[in-house]
């Protein structure tokens, strides 16, 4: 029989499915010394923030097939590790969606009518109903920023309240907001029109402190905003300062730049803001539901069946995932760099597979592809699983085909092509001798470069002087170009310029470089 170490506390409902296949233990509190001595006895591992999971623990877990995290996050786990080791690594992406989302509503709800202070009020023997006149949310409009899985409830929920609703989410389909009731706009139309907006998006460099003493400038002086995503995507000073001087109504916040919450100008206000220590996912109903989840996979994976929300690649066996993995990274790297070339709003994708390529097995590109094409949007949350249903969802059409004829490079090539909000755009790649990733062209415009970081390109006339005039107006603002190629198809035709280089493009760069002329169009990426 399987043995699987239970090495955190998780609802009994979890140790009852791993028991109808595995001797379960349950020991908890242990060192990472007294996990690598024990790990070796067992095929399945459970556990949730308070276990390690290192490379060394996962070395020593010589029967090891699945390691599963009762939460959304695995940052605990040494996943790379786990992934050359051929362990499945699994987490719970659904578990908490309604608890998160019935934590967002309770906020708004407490939030406009001063329930929190009211109930304190009462208790300490006043009756003061004047003083806790509040605000009805029928026929409000809400901003939601965030259509994934917790906005999407959010948004169905306050519908049927009858609240006008209002969305910002780039990576959202139109047919999907209409289909939840949202009408898609623009970040500062939704700032400027909502009397309540909500936030559910991811913390990333795009949408750190997203409301910012600007935005909330915008903001009606009657709005309320609520946060239970992330913190930090607020800038928690600038909502203070909107808060005491009353450009804005009130404020929820369940989460916090830095937590435990410290010293902070927010507990010094009164009704107009709600606190609350991180509670999205904290019901009881989450923390069975997480277990259950996670107990499900690691049986069906015990049973030699796929598991549903892998963060890896799984049940692939060593030999095929060594294989497979330098043309599944070379997927994921060009569904990274088209979508942000084709912007946020994805309609269609199509996947090529040409040469050598066209002769293998497309499911896993074409799910690495996915992966690449969603990670701007949810970041962490996207793994080679649930990359096809997240694209389903956002209503992302994908057309796959095969051109055996193309044979530009040993081992074939790939080709994306994806249609945006910025229109349709197109990229080719492949591996070069030694295992390198290189663009080889954008737009159909032939270039050869690696992928970087930092990454410029420009659409531009094929003249004299262009090349110049980028390289001076980066030089005036500091930044460094690691490397440069060009592509064309004819002589002083349009031509596609690509720059590496070492930093983020300071705010407004991009706009000056618009205004050089020859030049039709300049994108940012960041890999």
């Amino acid at each position: 029989m399987s043995k699987v170490l239970v090495s955190d506390p998780i609802d009994q409902a979890g140790i009852d499915i791993l028991s109808q296949v595995a001797q379960v233990d349950v020991k908890t509190n242990l060192s990472p010394e007294e996990l690598v001595g024990i790990i070796a006895e067992y095929d399945a591992m459970m556990i949730r923030s308070g276990t390690r999971v290192t490379k060394e623990i996962i070395e020593a877990g010589k029967q090891l097939k699945i390691i599963g995290r009762a939460g959304v996050g695995v940052d605990n786990v040494d996943v790379p590790a786990a992934t050359r080791k051929g362990i499945v690594v699994v987490n719970s992406p659904e578990g908490n969606t309604i608890a998160a989302a019935e934590h967002a509503l309770a906020m708004m709800l407490s939030l406009s009518r001063h329930i929190p202070e009211a109930n304190q009020s009462v208790k300490n023997s006043q009756w003061d109903r004047k003083r806790f006149i509040g605000a009805e949310v029928y026929k409000k409009t809400i901003g939601i920023v965030g259509l994934g899985k917790i906005g999407s409830h959010v948004a169905t929920v306050v519908r049927s309240m009858g609240m006008k609703l209002l969305a910002y989410d780039p990576f959202i389909s139109l047919e999907r907001a209409d289909q939840l009731g949202c009408r898609l706009v623009d970040m500062d139309l939704l700032l400027r029109e909502s009397d309540y907006v909500t936030l559910h998006i991811p913390k990333t460099p795009e949408t750190t402190h997203l409301i910012n003493a600007e935005a909330l400038a915008t903001m009606k002086p009657t709005a309320r905003i609520i946060n239970c995503s992330r913190g930090g995507v607020i800038d928690e000073a600038a909502l203070s300062e909107a808060l005491k001087t009353g450009k804005i109504a009130g404020a929820a916040l369940d989460v916090f730049e830095s937590e435990p919450l410290g010293e902070s100008p927010l507990r010094e206000l009164g009704k107009e803001v709600i606190l609350t220590p991180h509670l999205g996912a904290s019901t009881a109903e989450a923390q069975v539901n997480v277990a259950i989840d996670v107990a499900e996979q690691i049986r069906d994976v015990l049973l030699g069946l796929p598991a549903r929300s892998a963060v890896n690649i799984p049940g692939l066996s060593s030999n095929v995932l060594e294989q497979l993995k330098p043309y599944m990274r070379l997927a994921e790297t060009l569904g990274n760099l088209v979508s942000q070339l084709a912007g946020g709003r994805i309609e269609q994708l199509n996947v090529r597979l040409q040469g050598e390529l066209a002769t293998n097995n497309s499911q896993p590109l074409v799910v690495a592809s996915l992966k690449g094409l969603l990670s701007q949007a949810l970041r962490e949350r996207v793994n080679y699983v649930n990359a096809s249903i997240e694209a389903k969802e956002r209503g992302i059409r994908v057309i796959e085909t095969r051109d055996a004829s193309v044979q530009d490079y040993s081992g074939g090539s790939l080709l994306l092509s994806a249609k945006g909000s910025l229109g349709e755009h197109s990229v080719t790649g492949a591996l070069l001798s030694d295992g390198e990733i290189h663009i080889t062209s954008i737009d159909e415009f032939p270039i050869n470069v690696p992928p970087s970081h930092h990454m410029l390109f420009t659409l531009h006339r094929d003249m004299p002087g262009i090349i110049g005039k980028i390289g001076s107006l980066l030089g005036s603002f500091n930044v460094n170009i690691a490397s440069m190629q060009v592509g064309r198809k004819i002589v002083r035709g349009d031509a596609v310029m690509v720059l590496s280089i070492d930093d983020p493009l300071p705010e407004g760069i991009l706009t000056e470089i618009t205004k050089v002329p020859g030049i039709r169009d300049a994108y940012t990426v960041t890999l």
